[in-house]
């Protein structure tokens, strides 16, 4: 099974590297590398060309953010499982992708999905919240559960019945699509219980106040807009989180 990457990243020449590199460097070999870029100026282009043919496809325009990005990546993809790598990020050891396709391969998955670290974004050493997932079950969603985006791999075969991102959420298109797609009911998702996938603190939705405030109110209206829940759900899904900056490295 081929298996497409995805990196949408702007202007990040200081962590792209380890990025590209954390995809490079997997054991499994059939890999397609996809990175779009939204016209970067900072450096981060040189950087991405310097590897040349090791990235199968790249494109840098502009566009309307890393959704949009993520977008133009999947419709591009030629593999028969789609995945994501943000450009502060890295996969935590040389064989995940190894690992998520044997498990696509023994259980006949449509989506594979696993446990996330964040880590300081200046010593990647120091692990500041573990997002451990647990089993997926239907009534976890109208409380707030949702497996982390980027551990979580499906079929290219998902997205061509489901669509795309919705661009409309600026923060919390990922959570709409992961509801729009879990509550179909229709797929077998697989949970793999390790940790795939690390994140540096300071995304998007955690920049600041404004930010987190956004994304509460997208949150709340991709589980009205998908019929999962309520404002109930939306707060079960910021109170989980607590225990997560408690667990044990």
């Amino acid at each position: 099974m081929k298996i497409s990457i995805i990196t949408s990243v702007y202007n990040n020449k200081e962590q792209i590297a380890d990025a590209i590199d954390s995809v490079l460097s997997q054991t499994y070999k059939n890999i397609e590398y996809i990175v779009i870029d939204g016209a970067s100026t900072d450096g981060t282009i040189d950087i991405i060309k310097s590897y040349g043919e090791k990235i199968n496809v790249f494109v840098s325009e502009k566009d309307e953010g890393i959704y949009s990005g993520l977008n133009k990546g999947i419709q591009l993809a030629t593999g028969d499982i789609i995945g994501f790598l943000h450009s502060d990020d890295f996969y935590l050891h040389d064989n995940i992708l190894e690992m998520v396709v044997s498990k696509f391969k023994r259980k006949k998955c449509d989506g594979v999905y696993g446990d996330l670290i964040y880590v300081d974004k200046n010593d990647t050493n120091r692990i500041v919240r573990h997002w451990n997932s647990g089993k997926f079950e239907f009534d976890k969603l109208k409380k707030g559960w949702m497996p982390p985006h980027p551990a979580f791999f499906l079929k290219k075969s998902v997205y061509e019945e489901f669509g795309l991102y919705d661009t409309n959420f600026k923060i919390s298109a990922d959570y709409n699509f992961i509801l729009k797609v879990l509550s179909s009911k229709k797929l077998k998702i697989c949970y793999l219980s390790n940790v795939l996938y690390v994140m540096r603190l300071g995304g998007a939705s955690n920049k600041n106040l404004k930010n987190m405030i956004r994304k509460s109110k997208e949150d709340l209206k991709a589980l009205r807009d998908n019929n999962i829940g309520s404002i109930f759900s939306l707060l079960k899904k910021i109170t989980s989180k607590i225990p997560q900056f408690f667990k044990n490295k």
